[in-house]
């Protein structure tokens, strides 16, 4: 418990404060952080870390992170353009090596790397929205999902008696679920409430309660991969808390999907 607190202090800090700079700092950061969970996604599907089908997908994953905006720069190719080529390369590995990489495992990786590179490039995305208030928006997304995670912990222990999904994830309790995502709203009205007009309580609502709901959904997406590999925690770069992925669940899952319905700035 100790361990896990002083990690959660000392990496916390150190996140939130990059994210306060902003700029090309906290870009390297979520481009570091997207890396590492991409190498675990490979580990934990049972290849090689650095093999040359993996090499594709880490290409991606730096291709949709690298600080592009941050150094003046414009992206090349546009995303879409840059995953299709490598999903095309992707389906080439599988007659190069005659399928002894079928084509159900390049497909993992190709599903990793797109899962990946944009759920933090979302991250990135929103603490650089054009409306200048990337910071508050990026807060209000975090605190959020936290706040879900931290009432689904505590409403889950004190009332939980009904198994969520017990054949994913069988300490999770609807009563917990439940739980998060009502502090989760209380946090984005919050947010909105101190905002100046930036942000009304009918959007805040939603806003909380997409962080929770999807929020959950990620995690208990990380846990049925986990759970299909045997495994208990993605990585191990974060003593008490397990890798990159077990922590980023939740927010690789949200952060895209409200770009993707457009609630936020883009």
């Amino acid at each position: 418990m100790k361990q896990r607190l002083i990690t959660g202090i000392v990496a916390g800090g150190f996140f939130l404060g990059l994210c306060l700079l902003g700029g090309i700092g906290f870009n390297i950061l979520i481009l570091l952080m997207a890396l590492i969970g991409f190498y675990e996604f490979v580990r934990m599907i049972g290849l090689p870390a650095f093999g040359a089908p993996a090499l594709l997908g880490y290409l991606g994953v730096f291709y949709a992170l690298f600080p592009w905006e941050a150094l003046g720069l414009e992206m090349p190719w546009n995303l879409m353009r840059v995953f299709g080529l490598l999903m095309l390369l992707f389906l080439v590995v599988t007659v190069i090596t005659k399928n002894e990489l079928p084509i159900s495992t390049v497909s993992l990786l190709f599903l990793g790397m797109v899962y990946i590179g944009i759920g933090f490039s979302s991250i990135v995305a929103t603490r650089n929205t054009q409306d200048g208030q990337g910071l508050f928006w990026t807060f209000l997304m975090l605190i959020s999902i936290w706040s879900s995670d931290a009432g689904a912990y505590f409403v889950g222990r004190r009332l939980g008696k009904n198994k969520l999904w017990p054949a994913i994830s069988p300490n999770k309790t609807v009563e917990g679920a439940i739980g998060g995502i009502v502090l989760s709203v209380v946090a984005a009205v919050i947010f909105a409430l101190a905002s100046g007009g930036l942000l009304t309580i009918g959007r805040a609502v939603i806003l909380g309660i997409i962080a929770a709901v999807v929020g959950q959904m990620g995690d208990l997406i990380q846990s049925a991969y986990k759970r299909a590999y045997g495994i208990k925690d993605s990585g191990t770069i974060l003593p008490g808390h397990g890798g990159i992925l077990d922590r980023c669940d939740s927010w690789i899952a949200v952060f895209p999907f409200i770009h993707i319905l457009m609630l936020l700035p883009y």
